[in-house]
């Protein structure tokens, strides 16, 4: 029996397969193991009733997630997770590495992130060649629904959004600077907060100001990320995952033509793709 996790900031996905078949498959709270202790991701594990009852039949766990891009988050999720499950071989990986095995399976090309968070990387086929990308939802992100919250944010506290606009915003979010602020600077999980607006963001796209911000936020993405990568590596294909780039993907496929990048496909969630991959190595 194997598990596959993919997990960003906001959800998790789990697949329990076994025999070519998936047996289980759920969405719980997300893991991210830059900020999120052990104790956490021990509480998560117990709460589910599939992975209590299938604790001692996993064999092989392929564990992917946002914030696990060194060797010491790496080994914190080996270690909850072979405590939890006492008879299984863990493998933690960052969440670059299953959008590139859900894209471009064992092929090369330039495979990228957009949604709770931003990152992109090249993909040698293999494994993914390291950067200087990934600074986290403080530093970068650019594009990503952490980065678009942040801009709504601001725009509401400086009085720079529009009026019709800030009224939608408060009837949705019922906040005010001091909550803002308090979310923003005190809480153990501030990322969390500010995944919290993506529906929002959503449901708003075709309002003006909304639609401005998002295609400011993929066009900064394109010049952070993707060009200089395929400057980099001439000629690749380029393959993006995330709630972002799926639910704005024609807005991303225009700005990609624009500036002669051949984006090949967008999956929004790397869960199925990563799932028939593993069942059939396994």
């Amino acid at each position: 029996m194997i598990l596959i996790i993919f997990t960003g900031s906001r959800y998790a996905d789990w697949r329990i397969a076994d025999k070519g078949k998936v047996l289980h498959g759920f969405r719980t709270a997300g893991i991210n193991s830059y900020i999120q202790d052990e104790n956490f991701i021990n509480q998560l594990l117990n709460k589910n009733t599939d992975l209590l009852y299938n604790a001692e039949k996993v064999r092989k766990i392929f564990f992917f997630g946002a914030g696990a891009s060194s060797k010491d988050r790496q080994e914190k999720i080996v270690r909850v997770f072979s405590s939890f499950f006492k008879n299984a071989r863990v493998k933690a990986s960052h969440d670059l590495d299953a959008s590139a095995i859900a894209t471009f399976g064992d092929e090369k090309g330039i495979v990228g992130i957009i949604g709770s968070g931003s990152n992109a990387a090249y993909f040698t086929g293999k494994k993914i060649v390291e950067n200087n990308y990934g600074l986290g939802y403080i530093l970068a992100d650019e594009g990503s629904t952490n980065w678009l919250s942040k801009q709504v944010l601001k725009d509401f506290l400086t009085q720079a959004m529009p009026n019709g606009f800030r009224e939608k915003f408060l009837e949705k979010h019922n906040i005010d600077r001091k909550v803002i602020l308090e979310k923003i600077y005190n809480s153990p999980n501030p990322n969390i907060f500010l995944t919290s607006f993506a529906d929002f963001i959503l449901e708003n796209k075709n309002d003006p100001y909304m639609a401005s911000l998002v295609k400011k936020g993929l066009d900064l993405y394109i010049k952070t990320y993707l060009i200089p990568l395929a400057d980099n590596y001439p000629d690749s294909p380029i393959c993006l995952t995330g709630s972002v780039a799926y639910n704005y993907k024609e807005w991303l496929m225009e700005l990609g033509n624009e500036y002669h990048l051949g984006i090949q496909s967008i999956v929004k969630e790397p869960i199925q793709n990563l799932t028939k991959y593993y069942i059939n190595k396994n």
